[in-house]
């Protein structure tokens, strides 16, 4: 089966910690909300630390147009982009050998946080020494399911080309789309929840030629789901001024109700449980949805550690999130057979789902 052989993580340059963008939240809020200090303790009770943003904080507290907005994430994207794409092909962790540009056969790019045509890997592609054949899969739109979704379409690419070499890029500078006079509670709750963050995966087809150093997962299955009539819980919304952040607070509760019989559903087709699946390789959305995912499925809070660990460190990156937590399983010392399980949610709302297993190193 197709096989994740390495995985690597971009962390944009300016780091900034959890109360200092409170601090920042409360002087541009505090005329707004009467009760801005209650509110003000989403920035605590996140489980966030810190988190990594591409421009420094007194940036933010200025206006800025659509068009500033794209460029620079598009002048941003390439050169992150460019790097993880980098460091994925050499990365000693996972392989025994550099794998050269030149024999990547596709590169499917996963993005939700800025516009760009030509699309963003097309960019890249004139940074580094790609083959001018290698096809381009650009994916918009999926917000934080869209790491999940991009393994899952390059695992069925893998399925059809058994030797092919498929890059997955997920880039979000969601940092980029801050409206600083967007006086909503869900803009309040996105600022003390989003990041910027870059995450590469190396896959492979089963005829392809890779020297692996661990053992990796291969990808036994995936699925996706939509909930009908969903659109509001979760996406942009665009205005002159930019995207306008869409973030029900009622998401942690269709968790609950929605993800089990999803999840279920899809380990039974492959005839096993909830109980046999040993990584548990999670977006974290946020702290409820965390909670949400070990009540709903049963699981406990060891099972949801490194999801916990990149919410804390790093914020909710979209896209890439899930990718962060995937390359701390690839790094654990996880024993052949083991089983693994990738979930994200996104904009529709819609959920991805992809099942793991560890074997022997490639």
């Amino acid at each position: 089966m197709p096989s994740i052989v390495s995985a690597s993580t971009y962390h944009p340059p300016h780091i900034v910690e959890q109360g200092q963008t409170a601090a920042f939240a409360r002087e541009l809020f505090k005329d707004d909300f009467r009760d801005i200090e209650r509110l003000l303790t989403v920035f605590q009770n996140g489980q966030i630390q810190k988190r990594h943003f591409a421009m420094p904080l007194h940036w933010f507290k200025h206006d800025h147009t659509l068009q500033e907005r794209n460029d620079l994430y598009i002048e941003k994207a390439v050169e992150y982009g460019t790097e993880a794409v980098k460091q994925c092909l050499k990365d000693d962790r996972f392989l025994r050998y550099s794998q050269p540009a030149e024999e990547i056969d596709a590169i499917f790019f996963v993005s939700s946080s800025g516009m760009a045509t030509p699309s963003i890997e097309a960019r890249i592609m004139n940074q580094l020494p790609f083959s001018d054949g290698a096809k381009r899969i650009p994916i918009w739109g999926l917000g934080c399911a869209g790491g999940a979704a991009g393994i899952s379409r390059a695992y069925e690419y893998c399925l059809a080309f058994p030797k092919a070499k498929v890059l997955v890029l997920a880039v979000e500078l969601c940092s980029l789309t801050f409206q600083r006079n967007d006086r909503s509670k869900s803009n309040l709750v996105g600022t003390s929840l989003f990041a910027d963050g870059i995450a590469c995966v190396l896959m492979v087809g089963d005829d392809a030629q890779v020297e692996t150093k661990r053992p990796v997962p291969s990808i036994l299955k995936s699925a996706s789901k939509l909930m009908p009539d969903s659109e509001d819980v979760m996406g942009w919304e665009m205005k002159n001024s930019g995207l306008h952040v869409v973030f029900s607070r009622d998401i942690p509760v269709i968790v609950r109700t929605w993800l089990g019989e999803f999840v279920d559903a899809f380990l039974g087709k492959e005839g096993i449980s909830m109980k046999e699946i040993n990584h548990f390789v999670a977006h974290p959305g946020g702290k409820k949805v965390l909670d949400a995912y070990e009540e709903t499925l049963n699981i406990s809070s060891e099972k949801t550690v490194h999801a916990r660990e990149i919410l804390s460190s790093f914020g909710n990156m979209s896209s890439p999130t899930v990718l962060y937590v995937l390359e701390q399983f690839m790094l654990d010392d996880v024993k052949k057979g083991d089983y693994g399980l990738m979930t994200a949610l996104g904009p529709g709302f819609s959920g991805e789902l992809v099942l793991l297993k560890w074997g022997e190193t490639a």
